[in-house]
Formats: structure tokens, sequence, C-alpha cells
């Protein structure tokens, strides 16, 4: 059974434009935090673990496209459900679907690369990483990568 992971974030005033609405950009941000929250908490990999600021490894967003549905409001409670839909050598595929009230605010997909910092080359997961990892498929079993990311 496929595993789900869940970060719920209140909509502050600094994420609202004029009309009290979620202004699209701070989206973004808070999916960056979910991913970050996922492998943190869930897979027990944060970016403090991995060295990001130190030489060390980062997983930089290699591609993201999101779907939007309903806007968010101010102070409403937004829940952000993500799963894996692909795990490949050095990259994963994250599906987040960002709801209130069972109401989709949108849909994304978002491709991050497991890298050396500093611009350098892509690095394979950590196989106990990898294997925490496909815990979240959506699939039965991890796939390989038939690119260099």
């Amino acid at each position: 059974m496929t595993q789900r992971f869940r970060l719920t974030r209140r909509v502050e005033f600094n994420h609202c434009d004029p009309a009290g609405m979620v202004f699209y950009p701070r989206y973004f941000e808070m999916i960056s935090a979910t991913i970050e929250r996922f492998l943190a908490d869930a897979i027990d990999y944060s970016w403090q673990d991995m060295g990001v600021f130190s030489g060390g490894m980062g997983t930089p967003l290699g591609r993201i496209e999101v779907r939007f549905a309903n806007p968010g409001y101010l102070g409403e409670d937004l829940d952000f459900d993500l799963t894996l839909t692909r795990l490949g050598r050095s990259s994963a595929v994250f599906a987040i679907r960002c709801s209130c009230s069972n109401q989709t605010r949108f849909d994304c997909d978002a491709t991050i690369i497991h890298a050396r910092t500093g611009g350098g080359s892509s690095v394979p997961w950590p196989d106990a990483v990898r294997a925490r990892m496909a815990a979240y498929l959506t699939t039965s079993e991890p796939t390989d990568e038939k690119t260099t990311a």
C-alpha cells in the first residue's frame, strides 16, 4: 500500500495579495517546504543532514508543473498531500495535491535531483534513503532512470 505524506499549512497574511487570495508564487514556496518536510520528517534525510550549505548534497528542482483549480484565502488550512510517481537513480518525481476542505487548490508534479551542491553532478540516492522513499511510490516497484539525472 502506498504511503502518503501530508503537511498542513495555514494561509497567512504574508502569503496573500491585496484581495486576500494566495499570491501564486507563494505556492511554489509551499511546494518546496512540503518536499523539505517530507525528506526530513518521513525519510529522515534533511537538508541539514545532506550538508546542503557545506559542500554536500542538495535537491534542486529540475521540473515543476502546476495546474491551479481554485484560489486559496487568508486563514484557510491547506493540506499538501505528497506521493512519489517515479523514483530514479538520482531523481524523484512527486505528485502534490493542495486542498482545503476536500476542494482542490492545485495539483503539482515536481522533479528533484539529488546532486552535489555548487552546480555539481547528480549522485545516486543513498540506499537507505531510496528504500524509505520507495514506500511512497504510487507503483509497486522503484523505477530505474534512463537519463543521467
